[in-house]
């Protein structure tokens, strides 16, 4: 007769851990006996929890080594860009160039803008008539994304930016972002050509979005660059709009 938890058959001991919360399987229940840990440490457990949180798919069967992992990478999946939004000034941005009337940050929708259909986001990032540009760069060890996994994984990189122009005025768009070695070689880059929107448009925000994949091993930052102008040359900030950028690495 079962007279404790541990006289469970292992697939039901799996069944029942994978119900609990990652921190408390790997801080807690860990710690409770060998079995435990044992049970913990199996990829079926991890696999489990991803099948509940929505993380699986059929196709991963045979790429995915490690559940564990996996499912970590999928759970705390982070914007890597801090202040997208311009909710805390030009913290963490570095000011590349800086010309015309200079950067400055106004509250959505702005004169003759638009609002973004994400509630979160209260503020953009606004160029003048003289070229603005602002960048930031990521250490990918710092952000917990150590080099093996890197290196043999290689998991996605996904790149997101949102911008806008006014109604009343023409404006110019530029984005690039480069994936560099820790000898700072770029080993891959996105750099699309930049956007040109009329003056008179609807002034609706517009999204960019690329994901890199299976790029180089050796990828140890993350460089972001975004920006652009007014067409007209007009004092003031009637450039581009941008906000809500956003950096992630997917499983």
């Amino acid at each position: 007769a079962m007279t404790s938890i541990g006289d469970l058959p292992e697939d039901v001991l799996v069944e029942l851990l994978s119900l609990l919360p990652a921190r408390e399987l790997l801080c807690t229940c860990r710690l409770v006996c060998s079995q435990w840990r044992y049970v913990v440490d199996l990829n079926t457990l991890w696999k489990r929890k991803c099948q509940r949180d929505g993380f699986y798919r059929q196709s991963y069967d045979r790429s995915i080594s490690d559940w564990k992992i996996f499912y970590m990478r999928c759970h705390v999946k982070k914007n890597l860009l801090k202040n997208p939004r311009a909710e805390e000034n030009f913290q963490h941005w570095t000011l590349d160039a800086n010309e015309g009337d200079k950067w400055k940050i106004e509250d959505l929708p702005g004169a003759h803008g638009s609002h973004m259909s994400d509630p979160r986001v209260h503020k953009y990032f606004v160029t003048s008539y003289g070229p603005c540009l602002k960048s930031q760069l990521i250490t990918l060890d710092k952000e917990g994304y150590w080099n093996q996994l890197m290196d043999e994984i290689r998991p996605e990189i996904t790149v997101k930016d949102w911008y806008a122009a006014r109604f009343d005025c023409g404006c110019r768009y530029e984005l690039t972002v480069r994936l560099l070695s820790r000898d700072w070689i770029c080993l891959e880059e996105f750099h699309p050509e930049p956007v040109v929107i009329e003056q008179w448009s609807d002034a609706k925000w517009r999204e960019i979005s690329h994901t890199f994949q299976n790029y180089p091993a050796g990828v140890r930052y993350i460089w972001f660059q975004h920006g652009g102008q007014d067409t007209q040359y007009w004092a003031g900030w009637y450039g581009v709009r941008v906000t809500n950028s956003s950096i992630t690495i997917g499983p």
